[in-house]
């Protein structure tokens, strides 16, 4: 079981262009502004903006599903048949992430919180 949808990746070229555009949408200014990650915080979602997302195979946005045991998931998901793109990584402050590609091309990523 998931907790389901509460990030969602972009893939950017030009984080400070990106960065304007999101903080005009979501009218705030983001939590995390790294030269690696932006983050913003809206209506219980975190919008990331990642200038390297591309270089690691983002072809666009990215939803992440948020799980209780991200090795045990990923785990099952390759075992169904899906690639995997990033395997488990802590991204600070023990947030872990992975993701994976299924076969019909479609980025699955998945994150677990500490």
């Amino acid at each position: 079981m998931t907790a389901g949808l509460k990030t969602i990746i972009y893939p950017v070229k030009d984080v400070a262009r990106a960065k304007a555009v999101f903080s005009a949408l979501l009218q705030t200014e983001p939590y995390a502004d790294e030269a690696y990650y932006v983050g913003f915080k809206d209506a219980g979602q975190d919008v990331g903006l990642d200038p390297n997302g591309h270089a690691r195979g983002m072809t666009g946005p990215v939803p992440y599903w948020h799980v209780d045991d991200i090795r045990a998931r990923l785990a099952a998901l390759l075992d169904a048949g899906a690639e995997l793109l990033q395997d488990v990584t802590d991204v600070g402050g023990g947030k872990l992430i992975a993701s994976v590609k299924d076969p019909d091309g479609n980025l699955i990523g998945i994150t677990q919180d500490s």
